[in-house]
C-alpha cells in the first residue's frame, strides 16, 4: 500500500537518526591532548552522557512501538507515535547541542579563561565547606563556565528544567560569561555563582518567604512585601558576591549597574530584578554591616551625586520614599538572621568576609602590580585584587588578565579527589571532579 510505504520509509529515517546522538567524548567535540588541562572533568562528562542515555531510552521505546505497528494500524495512530519518536529526538538533539556547545570551547582561545572562572567558582563554594562542612549533601559537580552573547552574566542552577532543553534538567551549574568579560576580575561573575551556591544550599524558598514577612512586617504594605519578594534572589546574589569578594564586589556591582538615568531610575512591575537606583543602596547597606563604613558611604555619596537629583524618575515615589527605612531591614534579614536549612547560621556566617580578608586582597593588588600573582589568596579574592590593580591604573589590561589567567587555570589541572573532604583547603578539594 503506498501510505503504509511512505509511512514505513519515514520510520526509517526516523531509526536513521535515532541514536546519534546518545553518546559523545574529548574528541567528539573537538578536544585535543593539550586541551585537557582546561576541559571539564571525566565526571561532567558521564553526567552529560547519562543524561543522553535517558534520552535514548525513550528514543528507543517509542520507536520499538512504532516498528511493531503493522500494515493495518490507524494512519492517525502511526503518525501519533512517530510525533513521540520525534519529541525525544528533539530533546535529544537540543541536549547534545547545548553540551556539545559548552564543552567544545574548552579547545578554543577562551579555554583558559574559561578554567580560570571554574577555578574561581569552586572557590566560593570551597569558602561554604571550610566554615560549614556538612551543609552541602555529598559531593557536587562543580560548575562549568561557558562563552555566550549577551550583555550580562547568566546562570542555569544544578537541576533546573530547562526550556531549551523541553523539561530536560540540568544536570550541574552552567554559568554563562559574555564574550568581552572573559577576564577574571568581574564582580558580577561572583554574583552568579552565588545563585548557585543558593540553591544548592537549598535556602530559595527560605529566603524569600523570611524576606515577604519581614518587609510586611517592617511597613505592613503588601504590595510591597511581594515586590521585595520578587527581588529575593538577585538581592542574595548580591550581598553574597560581596561576602565573597569585598568592598570590590560592591563597586564591581555598581559599575554594572551604572547606565543613564533614564534605565536606572525605572521600574519594572514584574521584573525579578531590583531596580538599579534601590539595587545600590542595598549593596551600600551590605558594607556598612560588614564594618566597612567608609566604602559605604563613598559608594552611596558617588550614587547619590549620579541619581540623586533626578529621581525618583519613573521609579514609584513611594517605593524609593520607603527605602532608607526598609533596606536595612532586608539586608538585615538575608544576610545577617539565621535560616534552618543553614543549621541555624547566617549566610554572613556560612560565607566569612573579614577586614583582615580586605587587607589580603589589597596586598594581593600590590602585588600584581609588580608582576606577581599572590598565590597564598583564594581565586575568589584574586577576582577583587585584579580589581583593584587594574583600578591603579599601573598595569595593562592585556598582561593582568593574562597573569591570572595562566595563575588561575593551572589550578584546574590538579587531580580531583572522587569523595570530597571539607578539611582540605587546596582548590577543588570540596568539590567532585
Amino acid at each position: 500500500m503506498p501510505t503504509h510505504s511512505f509511512l514505513q520509509a519515514k520510520v526509517r529515517d526516523l531509526a536513521a537518526r535515532a541514536s546519534r546522538l546518545a553518546h559523545f567524548d574529548h574528541a567528539s567535540v573537538g578536544l585535543r591532548p593539550q586541551d585537557m588541562p582546561f576541559a571539564p572533568s571525566a565526571a561532567h562528562f558521564r553526567a552529560a552522557n547519562d543524561r543522553l542515555a535517558k534520552i535514548d531510552g525513550a528514543v528507543r521505546r517509542h520507536l520499538g512501538a512504532l516498528r511493531r505497528m503493522g500494515a493495518q494500524s490507524p494512519r492517525q495512530q502511526v503518525l501519533h507515535q512517530i510525533a513521540l519518536v520525534e519529541r525525544e529526538i528533539d530533546r535529544s538533539r537540543r541536549a547534545f547541542g547545548l553540551f556539545f556547545e559548552v564543552f567544545s570551547q574548552r579547545g578554543s582561545s577562551f579555554a583558559p579563561a574559561l578554567a580560570a572562572h571554574d577555578a574561581i567558582a569552586v572557590s566560593c563554594y570551597d569558602s561554604v565547606r571550610l566554615s560549614s562542612p556538612d551543609l552541602f549533601r555529598g559531593p557536587l559537580l562543580k560548575p562549568v563556565s561557558y562563552m555566550e552573547h549577551g550583555f550580562s552574566p547568566a546562570t542555569m542552577r544544578r537541576g533546573v528544567v530547562l526550556n531549551r532543553l523541553l523539561g530536560e534538567p540540568n544536570p550541574f551549574p552552567l554559568i554563562r560569561i559574555p564574550w568581552d568579560r572573559e577576564s577574571p576580575w568581574q564582580a558580577v561573575f561572583l554574583h552568579e555563582v552565588a545563585h548557585n551556591l543558593q540553591a544548592d544550599l537549598g535556602i530559595w524558598q527560605e529566603n524569600r518567604r523570611a524576606v515577604v514577612q519581614r518587609a510586611l512586617g517592617s511597613v505592613g504594605q503588601p504590595l510591597l512585601a511581594r515586590i521585595y519578594g520578587r527581588w529575593h534572589k538577585e538581592i542574595f546574589a548580591d550581598l553574597a558576591a560581596i561576602l565573597l569578594g569585598g568592598p570590590s564586589a560592591a563597586w564591581g556591582m555598581a559599575s554594572f549597574l551604572a547606565h543613564p538615568a533614564t534605565r536606572v531610575l525605572s521600574f519594572r512591575p514584574a521584573s525579578a530584578h531590583p531596580t538599579a537606583y534601590l539595587r545600590v543602596f542595598l549593596l551600600a547597606e551590605m558594607l556598612q554591616r560588614m564594618g566597612f563604613g567608609g566604602e559605604a558611604t563613598r559608594l552611596r555619596r558617588v550614587w547619590s551625586d549620579l541619581y540623586g537629583s533626578q529621581a525618583p524618575g519613573r521609579i514609584p515615589p513611594w517605593l524609593v520614599g520607603s527605602a532608607a527605612g526598609l533596606i536595612p531591614q532586608i539586608v538585615d534579614e538575608i544576610a545577617f538572621q539565621p535560616r534552618r536549612n543553614l543549621a541555624q547560621r547566617a549566610l554572613a556566617d556560612v560565607i566569612s568576609f573579614k577586614r583582615s580578608d580586605q587587607r589580603s586582597i589589597l596586598a594581593g593588588a600590590r602585588s600584581l602590580v609588580r608582576g606577581v600573582v599572590p598565590t597564598d589568596l583564594p581565586p575568589r579574592f584574586l577576582v577583587s585584587a585584579g580589581s583593584y590593580a587594574l583600578e591603579s591604573g599601573a598595569v595593562s589590561a592585556q598582561e593582568l588578565s593574562h597573569q591570572l589567567v595562566h595563575y588561575l587555570a593551572s589550578l584546574n589541572r590538579e587531580p580531583v579527589p572522587r569523595s570530597a573532604t571539607p578539611a582540605l583547603s587546596r582548590p577543588f578539594a570540596a568539590m567532585a571532579a
